[in-house]
This record gives C-alpha cells, structure tokens and sequence, in this order.
C-alpha cells in the first residue's frame, strides 16, 4: 500500500468542457431541465422526450454544472444516467457539461469534485453578470489551478462517496414506492370512493349510496368543506443565520420552497408538518417529522389527519390558485378556502392510520438518508483535500 503524490493541475488539463457532441436539428431526444435537478443529489429525477433545438450536450456518465444564479449557488449539479448506451442527450444552457478525459480523471470523482467547495468555490467567485442572473465563467473555471491526486487514488475517493449515494438512492427509491402505495389507497377510497363498507366490501361498486354535490357525486354523508376545517397553517420566517453546508453550531435543516436549502441553530417547528411554497416554486409538498427552520418563503401545516391533507397539497392545482399574477405567489388564505371533500371522520382517521404505517418506513428511510448525507458532507471536503487520505494498492 502507499499514498501518491498529488499534483498541481490546471482543470482543462484534467477535465473536458463542454464537450463536443452531435445532434441533429428537430430530432427527438431526452431533454434534461433545470427543474429536474435537486440540490446536491447525484441522481436525476427525470426528463421529458422533446425536438432537439438547442442547449448543452452529453453522455451518460457526464456531470451537470448549473452556471446561474441560484442554480449553482444551491448546489444544483447531477450525474447524468438516464440515457442508453452511445445515447446523446441534451438540455439547459445553463449547464456547464463536465466530462473525464480518459487515463487522467475518473468521472465519479469529476462528480464530487464539483458539489466540493474546491470546485464550487471557484465557480461561485467566477460569477458575472446583471444582479439575479449572474454566471459562472466557465474560462475562468478552465484555468484553475487545483491539486488532484492521480486517478487510482480518484477512484478509491469516488468508491467511498458512492457507496453513500447509492444507500441514499435505494432508501429513495423505497420512499418513492412507499408515496405512490398511499396516493393509489388515497384515489381508491377518496375518489373512486371504494373504500370498505361495513361488510368490507368497496362502497361505491357494491351500491353504495352515493348524493349530489358541488363537486359532483359523494357517499352519503360526506360533505363538501374547505381545507381550513382540517388545518393549522402558518408561515415560515427568516432565520437569523444560515449555512449552506451542516456543520456543529448550525445543523438544523433550513427548509426553502422546494427543498432544505442550508442549516441554521435553531427551529420554528419540532412536530409532523406539510411545507409547502409560499413564493416562487409551488407544487411541491415536504413533509416532517424533526426539529425544522421553515424559511419566510414557506407555508407551513398541521392537522389530526396529516396524511389525508397531504394528499390532497399534492393535486391541488398551484397555477389556478396563483390567480396569474407577476410574482407567483400563494397566501395562507388561498391554502384556508380551497374546496374539498370531507369524508367521514371515521375514514380519515382509518386512512391516517393505514397510511401513516407506511410513512414509518419512510420517515425512518428519511433520517437515515439524512445521516448519510451529514456523513457525505463531512467527508467530501476532506478527502477532496488530501486531509484524509485513502490509500491505492501499488500495481505489482
């Protein structure tokens, strides 16, 4: 076993930008958007199938840079393997596209070295532009100069980093599985409206009693109400500090509209909560059950039946409700009067119960991804410096 030497090396030299790829004009590929990157999460959640006009181009393997503010500034960067085997796929312009060059760098380390401070760091500095889209400069990124190690060493750094990632993308996975079960129980019993009745049976498809209302045909009994019958709702604050990476004096998750966004030192909530975005993104709905810092760009909700009123944050149409103003926004009151129906309480507390057995796998899938994540984090830095050093067999 022995340690190599790293080296001082100038990016270009050690990573291709932006690399040269073909395709032709109206033809239909994968399309990769902005959207569709979460914050330091390697994996990509999807993409749509489009006409190709034009953007940033790559291959499986290549990772993704956001350049813009506060795309980059968030940590937007992912590695790309949605596509097949010799596929080209392509997206926003706002991607600056890395790739290994072969023999010199490792891709998965081209990865983690771009979520590290020793690459963000530079990019973020590199920035220019008009204040709210400013960009990083992908010249000035080029000609940094950093230490590396050579690529056995890459590699033994990269195997650590993605053993986590890939434990974080199973328990994900799991999650997801977990979420789609509650929403099919959800559309059986609440819109299809084929929950047991009191033999067992599906109500509605065994002739149960169905009435007219203003949201059309419901079981007797139910009623038509709005969210606020079932909710508490607030909204979040600023906090009076912030980080963007965990640390020990702030390690509370600092929740924005579509994501944790940094950490902080104290917490606004320490209960089952529903987070949801009050200005900006809209439509996704967070859920937990941890000591929390809602930021002031967040509504907040509790309610007796936690999951049911998840489900319905979940198709709620934010669009409509934003009644087509400049700057989207969603007020608590928007939220308070949206119609719904309201089943029998009896149900709501059966589905709170059936559902909410699911969702202790998925908080428990949920905190450890997040210890994961802390031990990543700590990790990344250190080995991306040399403090922590892994050791690489000699070739014989």
């Amino acid at each position: 076993m022995s340690f190599n030497e790293w080296r001082e090396e100038k990016l270009e030299d050690v990573i291709e930008f932006n690399p040269s790829e073909t395709i032709k004009r109206g033809k239909v590929v994968k399309k990769i958007g902005m959207d569709k990157l979460m914050p330091f999460q390697r994996k990509i959640e999807g993409f749509v199938v489009t006409k190709y006009t034009s953007g940033t181009k790559f291959r499986n393997g290549d990772t993704l840079l956001a350049r813009i503010t506060p795309c980059l500034e968030n940590g937007k960067t992912a590695q790309v393997s949605i596509l097949e085997e010799g596929e080209v796929g392509f997206g926003s312009t706002e991607f600056i596209v890395l790739r290994e060059k072969p023999g010199i760098s490792d891709r998965n380390f081209i990865y983690y070295l771009s979520i590290s401070p020793k690459l963000r760091d530079i990019a973020i500095k590199s920035m220019t532009g008009t204040s709210g889209r400013q960009r990083a400069q992908v010249d000035v990124i080029k000609n940094s100069i950093i230490k590396l190690p050579p690529i056995e060493e890459q590699r033994q750094i990269a195997n650590i980093l993605s053993s986590l990632d890939e434990k974080i993308e199973i328990n994900n996975e799991i999650n997801k599985k977990l979420e789609e079960l509650a929403q099919a129980i959800f559309k059986h019993w609440f819109v299809d409206f084929e929950f047991p009745n009191e033999n067992g049976e599906p109500y509605k498809s065994s002739g149960g009693e169905m009435v007219e209302s203003e949201l059309g045909m419901i079981p007797k009994g139910w009623n038509i109400g709005v969210l606020d019958e079932l909710i508490e709702i607030s909204s979040g604050k600023r906090p009076s500090i912030k980080a963007q990476v965990i640390n020990e004096e702030l390690s509370i998750p600092l929740v924005g509209a579509s994501s944790i966004m940094g950490y902080t030192n104290e917490f606004n909530y320490n209960e089952p909560v529903l987070v949801i975005g009050r200005v900006g993104t809209h439509g996704i709905v967070q859920r937990f059950n941890t000591k929390i810092w809602a930021s002031d760009n967040t509504l907040v909700i509790k309610s007796k039946y936690y999951e049911y009123v998840n489900q319905i944050l979940n198709i709620i149409d934010y669009k409509a409700l934003n009644r087509g103003s400049t700057q989207p926004l969603i007020t608590q009151s928007d939220i308070k009067n949206y119609k719904i129906i309201i089943p029998d309480r009896d149900y709501l507390l059966k589905y709170e119960e059936l559902v909410g057995s699911l969702f202790l796998k998925y908080e428990k899938n949920y905190m450890e991804n997040e210890n994961l994540k802390t031990i990543r984090d700590t990790l990344l830095p250190k080995l991306m410096s040399g403090e922590i050093r892994v050791p690489v067999e000699e070739e014989k």
